[in-house]
């Protein structure tokens, strides 16, 4: 027996009902059974039934009955986009199975009842409505629990669209271009309706409940789009309107904190934001905004200055309290012992915090009365509570100037005892410069050893002609200066001093042998010994004639002490006060007797005659005779 029930539906299902099955019982039995012949008195005869047949007919005909009823029912079920009511069975890991009183139970696809945590709305035992989608399904009916909600709340989704009345829905997964939300059934929400400004992202709203506004409706295919920047733009109007009538420079005003950047933080004040800049946050230094306030913080806040045209509010939060400044000289005096935490460390130093929006600055000179800490952070970090001396205050530029080495003993208040000028003291070269070693004497005391304190005789250029890193030496104190932290030490002292032999040794007027070592547009440097050096002047390098000679490095002449100065150690040298001195010894020996005829007393007389009038011409006109 063949059956239509939907256009959709195959031709004929198998009958797999129970009643299906005892009517065609039924029907076969009456086809095989013999039938019963009577006769009437007028010897014709014709077929008569017995009692148990008819009552067997009257059980095939209200199964017949029963079973074109069901199957009228399942028609009416399988109709197009039609309701009917069932009852959830069980949960598998794909569908929801529910009896709908049809031969088969239904599936509805478990997706279509999941929430955003991927859990199923429905549960075993729920009565609820669904369409049929199609039959045979894998065994059973392909069920829609989405049209069935569509079905129901489709009229008042229409009337709220009209209204625009607002619904709550919950977002329950992210869908391309935005979200997919719960209102009763599934809508889809626009990433550019989420809020008034583009959000980045929209997983985060997933699982929140939102009160939206349907936007558009399309019944045949089943779209519903809704909105909620729409009431976000009308709440944030009314908001405004209400702040404006407040809004004034100097008003007090409460709002939330709805983004932060690198110069301040924006809060909303109701419909409208103000700029809460980094420098209006805190009497004292903030590195950065969050380290003050967060967004979706509430706070309270002054108007400082509100621009009507623009648009523009400049907001204060320091404002809101006094100025720890005012009075700060009072209640931090000079050399007062305070605590305080660590806030920052740079290069140059650490930002103690001594109270709420006043701060003060440990110099890193004023941290150890060593000089080898390179950075601050070897001693301090931020969140250490340290204690510190205040060493100035200055209101009007808003300085406290705090020292941490004033609480331990100056190492340099009695390194004068200790090392008294003379003092031969050893070390280790810590550090090389351009103008000396720096010896380590002991710990956190360094001595500087100038160039010019290295050698008596060489002229040094670097110390590293002389020492180098690391090396252990030895020298002697020349002097300390423990206000100033320094420490003269030299090294050649341990030397005797070339120039104070040489000035014990020669005087004014003596002559010695040297060597040019180098011309200068004045005159020549000439080495007298291992480190001593004279200098000629250009007018003393003449002949005894007068006449200029040249010098040239490396020549060697003897030359006349002219000027002696021990304190500068300078001294003057003359090659023409040479020449001047060979002189007078040929006039001597032109007196002398041997250069004459004669002897005797008569010798002695023309000597004595000559002695008293020989002449200049005379002396030259001998010096040309004894050249030729």
């Amino acid at each position: 027996m063949g059956k239509t029930l939907h256009p959709d539906t195959a031709e004929s299902n198998p009958l797999n009902t129970e009643l299906e099955t005892n009517v065609i019982a039924l029907v076969a039995a009456e086809a095989d059974a013999p039938e019963s012949t009577t006769y009437t008195s007028a010897g014709s005869s014709e077929p008569t039934h017995s009692s148990d047949d008819e009552a067997a007919f009257e059980d095939f005909a209200a199964a017949l009955e029963s079973f074109d009823r069901e199957q009228a029912a399942e028609a009416a079920a399988l109709a197009e986009d039609s309701l009917i009511t069932g009852t959830v069975v069980k949960l598998t890991d794909k569908h929801v199975v529910v009896d709908v009183g049809l031969k088969s139970e239904g599936l509805i696809p478990l997706a279509q009842v999941q929430d955003h945590t991927g859990q199923s709305k429905l549960q075993p035992g729920q009565v609820i409505e669904v369409v049929v989608e199609r039959d045979e399904y894998e065994g059973g009916y392909l069920l829609s629990y989405e049209k069935a909600q569509r079905h129901r709340i489709w009229d008042t989704l229409e009337k709220a669209a009209a209204d625009k009345t607002v619904l709550q829905g919950v977002a329950i997964s992210r869908v391309k271009g935005g979200l997919t939300v719960d209102i009763g059934l599934k809508a889809f929400l626009p990433g550019s309706q989420v809020e008034i400004r583009p959000v980045r992202n929209l997983e985060s709203y997933i699982g929140q409940t939102l009160d939206v506004r349907v936007i558009k409706l399309n019944k045949k295919r089943g779209n519903v789009v809704v909105s909620r920047k729409e009431i976000l733009e009308e709440e944030v109007t009314a908001k405004r309107s209400v702040t404006m009538e407040h809004l004034e420079e100097g008003a007090i005003l409460t709002g939330v904190v709805k983004n932060l950047t690198e110069y301040g933080a924006f809060v909303d004040l109701g419909g409208i934001d103000g700029l809460l800049h980094v420098t209006d946050m805190s009497w004292g230094r903030l590195s950065h905004p969050r380290d003050l306030v967060n967004v979706g913080d509430e706070i309270q806040v002054k108007v400082l200055r509100f621009d009507k045209e623009k648009q523009r509010i400049s907001l204060g939060f320091k404002q809101l309290t006094p100025d720890p400044w005012l009075d700060v000289a009072e209640r931090y005096p000079i050399g007062a012992h305070v605590r305080g935490r660590i806030l920052s460390v740079t290069d140059y130093g650490a930002f103690v915090e001594l109270e709420q929006g006043l701060e003060g600055l440990v110099h890193v000179s004023e941290m150890s009365w060593s000089k080898r800490m390179k950075h601050p952070s070897k001693m301090v970090k931020p969140g250490d509570e340290i204690d510190t001396i205040i060493l100035s205050v200055n209101p009007n530029d808003r300085r406290i100037s705090l020292g941490m080495k004033q609480l331990q003993d100056n190492p340099w208040e009695h390194l004068a005892e200790k090392y008294t000028a003379g003092t031969t003291v050893e070390g280790r070269v810590r550090n090389l410069t351009e103008f000396g070693a720096f010896i380590e004497i002991e710990d956190g005391i360094d001595g500087l050893v100038h160039v010019s304190n290295m050698s008596w005789t060489k002229r040094i250029k670097h110390p590293s002609e002389v020492v180098k890193k690391g090396d252990k030496v030895r020298a002697v104190v020349l002097g300390i200066e423990p206000e100033h932290r320094r420490l003269s030490l030299g090294m050649k002292q341990l030397q005797p001093d070339v120039w104070d032999t040489f000035f014990e040794q020669h005087r004014i007027g003596d002559v010695v042998h040297g060597k040019v070592l180098r011309i200068a547009q004045f005159g020549a440097f000439v080495e007298l010994a291992e480190g001593i050096e004279g200098l000629c002047h250009i007018s003393e390098a003449t002949d005894p004639s007068g006449v200029p000679v040249k010098l040239e490095v490396g020549q060697e002449h003897d030359f006349k002490i002219i000027k002696n100065n021990p304190e500068e150690k300078k001294i003057g040298l003359s090659l023409r006060a040479v020449g001047d001195e060979a002189s007078r010894s040929d006039v001597e020996a032109y007196k002398a007797p041997s250069h004459h005829s004669g002897s005797g007393s008569g010798s002695s007389s023309s000597s004595s005659s000559s002695s008293s009038s020989t002449t200049l011409g005379d002396l030259l006109n001998w010096k040309r005779s004894e050249r030729e």
